[in-house]
């Protein structure tokens, strides 16, 4: 599909490709980032509202109480959220090794997204880790073990 859809790259793997296809099977909506780039949520939500505003009239308005307070600092802390799938490996990757951490879900902690988007130039990168001051994004298993053995967590 994604060699069809034209985000195959000559590595093997896609660009972030967002396709929003309407029920009549009409592609009414692309967006293509690189795949270190997180597209904002809130744009693609609008866009599905345009394409089926009955849908939209209809949804339920839920609002997330957002976690006040300051940010944690020191220690290892992941900035997350629930769906990503790096975050999942990284949750498990630190539960195997009985690594203690501190994990941030983005869209419930206040000032937790706008710490990750100065971090990543702007971008909602998950998951973002702060260990002891050494800030990275992407779940990269060597860059953690040299941050954890840095800071003595680890090894």
């Amino acid at each position: 599909m994604a060699q069809k859809y034209g985000v195959l790259r000559s590595e093997g793997y896609t660009e972030r490709a967002l396709f929003i296809i309407d029920k009549q099977g009409y592609i009414r909506y692309i967006d293509i980032h690189d795949i270190e780039k997180q597209p904002d949520n809130e744009v693609l939500f609008a866009e599905l509202r345009k394409i089926d505003p009955i849908a939209a009239a209809s949804e339920p308005k839920i609002e997330k109480p957002m976690a006040t307070g300051p940010l944690p600092h020191g220690g290892v802390v992941m900035y997350c959220t629930s769906w990503c799938p790096g975050c999942r490996r990284a949750r498990l990757w630190f539960n195997e090794r009985g690594i203690k951490f501190t994990e941030l879900d983005i869209n419930a902690v206040a000032g937790a997204a706008e710490q990750v988007m100065k971090w990543n130039n702007g971008n909602r990168t998950t998951p973002t880790f702060d260990i002891n001051g050494d800030v990275f994004a992407n779940f990269d298993e060597q860059k953690l073990l040299t941050a954890l053995k840095k800071h003595g967590i680890y090894g």
